[in-house]
Parts: structure tokens; C-alpha cells; sequence
């Protein structure tokens, strides 16, 4: 969300001073074009992208032992690649589901109890849906260049903290490569 102000945004303010961390047991999934961002980004920085990234059922940033990203600096309590973070965790609290049954992308945002952003978007509305239009895109994006596998991997993901706040048509590529009917 931008609402830029010195270098710094409605999200960030709302971030930084949250005691609740999302970047804990989050495992955001990658595409392969993100990983080589994320990657080439920290080469940049001179840091290395080895044990960075782990497979499985979907590609996503590995953990370390307390299940924190090994892409959250716990000194900084910063993202170490915020400008070029996965798609959800740009997103923020929103998340979404796809029912397979009607072809839609389901929006959801998380609860207050568990995201201090989420529970101040909660209490303005148009901050609410300036942030939501900005993280569909994002998240659109990541729907469609996941491979059918990590979609329906992450789709059996149960994120029961959440409520739902709208819904969008899948588009037909996304359709046919979950091959829905």
C-alpha cells in the first residue's frame, strides 16, 4: 500500500510496531521467474541465495529452526528483499482460495487477532479497499504462474483465521490448467 511518506507507508507504520509475526510459518510460495528475482537480488546485495529456497510440494523460502523465512532479518525485523518480496507477502493480510466448483477466486483477509495491519484496514475502509485492488494483482499474477501441482498444494492450505471480502472470475488459463469445467 503506498500512502508514501519519507520512504515509508501505511503498512510499514502499522508493520513495524507489531509484536505478531507473519514472516513465522508463513512458507509464501514461489514461482520459478520470483525465485530468480529473489535470487538475483541478493546476489546483488552480495549475500548468497544457497539454503535459501526449498521444494517439496511447492517452492517457497526455507525456515530456520524457530520457523522464521530465511528471508526475514531478525535484527531489523525487516524483510531482507522487501522490494522484490513474493506476491503474497506483498498482499499482506489479504489471501485467497479458488473454488474448483465455480471458477472463482475467493478473497480473504486475516483477523485482527492475528495481523495488526489486517485489523487496521478493518477500521478504514478506504484504506481497506485501496490495499485489496493492490494485492489482487499480486496475487493474480502468482495464480497464474504456479504450476497446477504447487496450486492445488497450496490450495489444501487451511488459513482458518480469516474472513472472506469479495470474489473474482478465475481466468480461463487458470481454469483449464486446474481443469475445471
Amino acid at each position: 500500500m503506498s500512502d508514501e511518506k519519507n520512504g515509508r507507508t501505511y503498512s510499514f507504520d502499522v508493520c513495524s510496531q507489531c509484536k505478531l509475526i507473519c514472516c513465522q510459518g508463513a512458507n509464501p510460495p514461489l514461482t520459478s521467474r520470483r525465485r530468480k528475482i529473489i535470487a538475483d537480488y541478493l546476489q546483488k546485495q552480495g549475500a548468497s541465495a544457497a539454503n535459501v529456497f526449498v521444494g517439496g510440494s511447492y517452492l517457497h523460502p526455507a525456515a530456520d529452526a524457530q520457523d522464521y523465512c530465511a528471508l526475514f532479518n531478525k535484527e531489523t525485523g525487516k524483510c531482507r528483499v522487501h522490494s522484490v518480496k513474493p506476491e503474497t507477502c506483498v498482499a499482506g493480510p489479504v489471501t485467497f482460495d479458488i473454488n474448483l466448483k465455480t471458477s472463482k477466486v475467493a478473497w480473504f483477509l486475516k483477523k485482527g487477532s492475528i495481523c495488526a495491519l489486517a485489523e487496521k484496514l478493518c477500521q478504514d475502509d478506504k484504506k481497506f479497499k485501496a490495499h485489496l485492488e493492490a494485492a489482487k494483482p499480486q496475487v493474480m499474477r502468482l495464480i497464474r504462474e504456479l504450476d497446477a501441482e504447487a496450486l492445488r498444494a497450496i490450495l489444501k492450505i487451511s488459513e482458518p483465521e480469516t474472513f472472506k471480502v469479495g470474489e473474482n472470475e478465475l481466468p480461463q488459463e487458470v481454469s483449464e490448467k486446474l481443469r475445471i469445467a
